[in-house]
């Protein structure tokens, strides 16, 4: 059978199939939100190249007319046009970057969003199998990485192509004998982009599985419990190791990415730059055989041919840049493709008032459809403001039978019910209203306490976070602390106590006053004296509620309505505390040995 807190084996994303036009129709669809204003981009990008194609027809104007003739006022109109092309081209190119950045932008905004809203929407399974640092990488730097490609190439390949038409266009109508000397050579050109590009995703996919390796290092090492656990353990030199080893992998990762087919883009722009050589020796051909070319038109035509070299070589290494991106789509469509287990129903159910009555009908569960249940046949009721306690051994399913309540997990069989409505047909805002957990492992985050607090609900007042605390026994700690309530609680609560912070994660949930409690083992590491307290706070926050605990330290639930015993996920034992001693069956055998347990402890402390 599979343990309660098994992580299983780590989560890895389902295979997709390489990307290709599905890929890249999905890519498009995240810019048309967007499309008016990457429309006026394109305008801009028209008028761009028509100026830009004028240039040199003014150049050949100047060096076959005004300058021969002597017409000054001529060549003053020409070289004033020449200067108005290059301000245009300026004042458009600011502006077709201030919009492209802008909605590429938007675009990142949009992935990040979408991805961080099905990560919210994913099954606690689901965390329990990825590691932090994975998940962290996917965000960061695989959007990160997309950046460039999002935010430009868009507006750099529609302009570097209509660079390149236009200036085609103008070089076959100043002689299509020299554009075909110029252009003989692209075929080629372009075939050596698309390999080099291909090259690239290849290498990109394992740089950012590299890089989501790293990051997974750093998060788990560098947090508080991994700085403590390293030092306590004598580990540092060793983590440092690991990541230096990981980091060396990285760095040739990048240095193979960065070179991969440099030489050959190297040779591309060599040949590119060498054509105006081909270009006046082919003029020279053809004059000598009676196909004279007149000195403005060879100028113009090397002024266009070298324009053209720009965006052609751009637009190559768009080709490039575009494939390589596509690694870090697919690693993002990945995340927006997971199946999300637990979902809200079209037509779910609000309820206004929840009394708390609790029902398990025949409820089994599986973590997974090929494993042993971990739960089998479970029939349990709570009736609304009665008391459940679980117990059992390391392992027996009470830890998931909690989980079912706030549906963190979908029974496979049976059913788990809130005032005789089955929880997936609740609305998640009526569960989260309903149910409230506190467990063992108390999240607090890096912010004051009066914030913490208030996560559970934004529109506290002052004076209803003080009656929480209150409640829960802590608000004399926080008054006396330099900052009161605007103390930060450090990474995780570190700068808390133990007891402190389940007595501060009670006052959150009293703050937010749930019908129904669940209270997963929030006592069971704590000393007997913080114990007591923190019981206290608990007793406080489970009057007239309904409880749910899973019981470790089997004095906390002496009171209980009902007590139930689990044993390999089935109930082996129900009744009452003093009910089940009777029966002298395996709770009384806890009790007995929570008993011995106690009394060497009290030993041991009376010894010292």
């Amino acid at each position: 059978m599979r343990p309660e807190n098994d992580l299983a084996s780590r989560w890895t994303p389902p295979k997709r199939q390489p990307g290709g036009r599905n890929d890249v129709r999905r890519i498009m669809r995240l810019f048309r939100p967007y499309r008016g204003r990457l429309a006026f981009v394109g305008f801009l990008v028209g008028l761009s190249s028509l100026v830009s194609v004028a240039s040199p027809f003014l150049l050949r104007a100047i060096l076959d007319t005004a300058i021969p003739q002597g017409r000054t006022g001529l060549l003053a109109l020409l070289a004033l046009g020449m200067i108005a092309t290059s301000v245009a081209n300026g004042v458009f190119g600011v502006l077709q970057t201030l919009i492209s950045t802008s909605v590429g932008q938007r675009v990142m905004h949009d992935l990040r969003t979408a991805v961080y809203e099905r990560l919210q929407r994913m099954s606690l399974a689901f965390f329990t199998r990825t590691r932090t640092g994975e998940v962290q990488s996917r965000i960061a730097n695989d959007i990160g990485g997309m950046q460039a490609t999002v935010t430009s190439t868009a507006t750099s390949l529609v302009s570097n192509l209509t660079a390149v038409i236009a200036s085609v266009v103008a070089m076959v109508a100043l002689d299509w004998r020299l554009t075909v000397v110029s252009l003989l050579l692209l075929p080629v050109f372009v075939w050596v982009a698309r390999k080099v590009g291909r090259e690239r995703k290849k290498i990109t996919t394992e740089r950012q599985k590299q890089m989501a390796a790293m990051s997974a290092i750093v998060t788990e090492s560098l947090s508080v419990s991994g700085i403590l656990l390293g030092r306590t353990m004598g580990r540092a030199d060793s983590l440092t190791r690991d990541f230096a080893a990981e980091s060396e992998n990285l760095v040739d990762l990048e240095v193979r990415s960065n070179m991969q087919g440099r030489w050959r883009m190297a040779v591309i722009g060599i040949v590119m730059s060498a054509m105006p050589a081909l270009l006046y020796w082919a003029a020279g051909l053809t004059s000598s055989h009676g196909g004279g070319i007149t000195i403005g038109t060879l100028v113009a035509f090397v002024s266009l041919q070298q324009g053209m070299f720009r965006p052609t070589v751009s637009l190559l290494a768009t080709g490039v840049q575009v494939q390589t991106s596509l690694a870090l789509f697919q690693r993002i469509f990945e995340y927006l493709d997971l199946p999300v287990d637990i979902t809200e129903r079209p037509d779910a159910v609000t309820i206004e008032h929840p009394r708390g009555a609790i029902r398990f009908e025949d409820v089994d569960f599986a973590y997974d459809p090929d494993a042993e249940p971990t739960l089998r046949g479970i029939d349990l009721d709570v009736p609304a403001g009665g008391s459940l306690a679980v117990v059992g051994a390391t392992g027996s399913g009470k830890s998931t039978l909690s989980y079912l309540v706030p549906r963190l997990y979908d029974v496979t069989g049976g059913r788990v019910t809130i005032d005789g409505t089955d929880v997936r047909d609740l609305s998640f805002d009526t569960l989260a209203a309903t149910v409230g957990v506190v467990s063992q492992e108390t999240y607090l985050f890096h912010a004051s306490v009066a914030e913490n607090l208030r996560f559970a609900k934004p529109e506290a007042t002052d004076e209803e976070i003080t009656a929480a605390a209150r409640a829960a026994q802590i608000h004399d700690h926080i008054a006396a602390l330099p900052d009161g309530y605007d103390t930060v609680v450090g990474e995780r609560g570190y700068r808390f106590s133990g007891g402190e912070k389940q007595r501060l994660a009670i006052a959150r949930t009293i703050l937010r006053d749930p019908p129904v409690l669940i209270l997963d083992e929030a006592t069971s590491a704590l000393d007997t004296r913080t114990e007591a307290a923190v019981q206290d706070a608990i007793d406080a926050l489970s009057a007239g509620r309904t409880t749910i605990t899973i019981a470790h330290r089997l004095s906390t639930i002496r009171d209980a309505d009902q007590i139930v015993v689990l044993d390999e996920g089935r109930i082996v034992e129900r009744g009452s505390h003093d009910e089940l001693l009777a029966q002298g069956g395996r709770y009384a055998a806890l009790i007995r040995r929570d008993t011995d347990l106690a009394t060497a402890a009290d030993s041991a402390a009376t010894a010292a």
